[in-house]
């Protein structure tokens, strides 16, 4: 059985994420994760904080803080809020950390001796009003692309094409706004991606038609415009050093190494950080190094990440001339729209994650982001959607469900599990019924086919509701005591089945749900088909508890409640 390497995209330090930042990596990669793990999987789940590059400076800069206190503050802010999502990772590092800095100056001097780095001197943006180079995002302009007034010298926020600075119309200077600019020569490192563009096509060519149609069709299309040697370094205060020992000149002149060259070695330096924890027990490289038959590597990430990771950093590792674990899997995301426009950190438009938690628990936010998440195209978060799935997935189907069930059985039969007939028809032909939807369920799970995994799961939910209104035993109890206990202690069952199939998604309120059965040994991790058609893990005579209400409904009042503080559009 392999073991399975998982990773998401890295948050920018610079504040706290938004809902789309979350469904498009981070969220997904855990309810796997978990997915995996439930299944009996070695699972090792990897992320980290980027904190190196223009955004941490200018972000420090704006709260008066050096970078480095900034970025470890800022780190323990974004990690308290995936903590209260629920996000399981095993660990979650920096990409400031040592170990990074390590392995990302080995990388460069081993692309370097291997000839696939190259010093150039080049022209570069200049502020004579700060006194400095300025580096590809601490230049904003008018994209001539698409006309975006607000692009970064790096990449184009709205249609995502990569950029230089110099490819700005009307630039200026992020930190004083300068518009007095000039081009002044000095000398970068410079990867020769060029050089390795057959290699990245072979290997990509080997991947593309496992890959969803998203990820293969980007990769494809940066391979089909070709690779362009890109510089590596830059003039910032903070960053990855270049090596003396290898370049004494540029390191004498401060240069670091661009945050998109050491961002991605830091899946790797972060799985050091957490093996340097427990060096006895942990082995980094066994995860890395010489694993691609033991190893199964998945990332996730948004569509705009995907160039880094499948044809960028793929150069990179091949051109180390080393045996690092290349990923198998990209699961790429759309985008997760605010009413149809753009959620955006930058400009503080939709809906960031600490203000999710403020109003509702993680659960709610989890269910709704995994069943709509954008796969196949963009989808739209509006509070009506969100609302009207809350009311009809959560409280109705799942949450009216075990309340009734648990409610009316301590009522009429006390606070044990009632033993009842032998199951009948009906329950024979229920369990048939779970048994096939859990397989569906499993099935899209292990396809990574999140909305249609949510869609199985809701129906597994809706299977009880259904079965529990066909045998009705609030009138069943009228005419046979024993039929109505039988109904009612598979429906308790179901119940349990639920409490653990549902945990990748609704982790909390499955441990409630599982909690109400005082089961002893009850160290089950996932349901097998048989166990799903007999409905018996929960036997006659277990006490329970009936425990509060799992999802209350949102009202009208909330609704206009939240339009209210968040905007009904984009444009508000």
């Amino acid at each position: 059985m392999a073991r399975h390497l998982i990773t998401s995209a890295l948050p920018y330090i610079n504040g706290i994420k938004h809902l789309g930042n979350m469904v498009g990596s981070m969220l997904p990669a855990d309810v796997y994760s978990r997915y995996l793990r439930q299944r009996g999987h070695e699972v090792l789940y990897i992320c980290a904080t980027d904190e190196h590059g223009t955004p941490a400076e200018l972000a420090a800069k704006e709260q008066g803080l050096p970078v480095a206190e900034f970025c470890a503050q800022a780190h323990d802010a974004q990690k308290a809020v995936y903590d209260g999502f629920a996000l399981a990772f095993d660990y979650f590092g920096r990409s400031s950390s040592q170990q990074n800095v390590e392995i990302t100056q080995h990388f460069a001097r081993r692309l370097n001796e291997n000839g696939f780095i190259e010093e150039r001197a080049i022209r570069q943006v200049y502020s004579p009003t700060d006194g400095r180079f300025l580096p590809d995002r601490y230049v904003e302009g008018t994209c001539p692309h698409c006309g975006y007034d607000k692009a970064r010298g790096d990449q184009c926020e709205n249609c995502t094409r990569v950029l230089d600075p110099t490819d700005l119309i009307n630039p200026r200077s992020a930190i004083s706004g300068s518009t007095d600019l000039e081009v002044r020569e000095t000398k970068h490192l410079f990867l020769l991606q060029s050089k390795l563009q057959h290699e990245v096509e072979e290997w990509v060519s080997r991947h593309e038609e496992d890959w969803p149609q998203l990820a293969s069709s980007i990769a494809r299309k940066w391979l089909t415009e070709g690779l362009h040697d890109r510089a590596i370094t830059r003039d910032l205060d903070w960053g990855v050093p270049v090596p003396a020992d290898t370049w004494p000149e540029l390191a004498a002149e401060g240069k670091v190494f661009y945050v998109w060259f050491d961002a991605p070695i830091e899946y790797i330096g972060a799985t050091k950080e957490w093996s340097d924890l427990d060096p006895e027990n942990r082995d980094w490289k066994s995860w890395w190094y010489e694993v691609d038959d033991s190893v199964r590597y998945t990332e996730f990430m948004a569509k705009d990440n995907v160039p880094f990771h499948t044809v960028m950093f793929p150069a990179t590792e091949l051109g180390v001339r080393e045996p690092w674990k290349k990923v198998d899997y990209v699961k790429a995301f759309n985008w997760l729209t605010y009413y149809g426009g753009k959620f955006s950190t930058s400009q503080k438009r939709g809906v960031f994650t600490d203000q999710a938690l403020e109003i509702l628990p993680a659960d709610y936010w989890r269910y709704f982001l995994i069943a709509n998440a954008p796969e196949s195209d963009d989808s739209s978060f509006t509070w009506e959607h969100f609302t009207a799935t809350v009311n009809k997935d959560l409280a109705d189907t799942l949450g009216n469900f075990v309340n009734r069930v648990l409610s009316f059985s301590k009522k009429r039969f006390g606070d044990e599990v009632p033993a009842g007939s032998a199951p009948g028809e009906a329950e024979t032909k229920l369990g048939e019924q779970i048994a096939e939807l859990l397989a569906e369920y499993e099935g899209h799970m292990e396809s990574l086919q999140f909305r249609k995994a949510a869609a199985a799961l809701r129906a597994l939910w809706s299977a009880g509701n259904s079965y529990l209104e066909e045998k009705a035993p609030w009138l069943e109890i009228k005419t046979d005591k024993d039929g109505a206990a039988l109904t009612l202690r598979t429906a308790m069952n179901l119940i349990h089945l639920y409490s653990v199939v549902s945990e990748p998604f609704i982790p909390t309120t499955s441990a409630a749900m599982r909690q109400a059965f005082a089961l002893e040994n009850d160290s089950a991790t996932w349901v097998s088909a048989e166990e799903a058609r007999a409905l018996a893990a929960v036997p006659a005579g277990t006490p329970f508890t009936v425990p509060p209400v799992l999802f209350a409904k949102l009202t009208d009042e909330d609704l206009e409640t939240y339009k209210e503080r968040f905007g009904g559009s984009p444009e508000q």
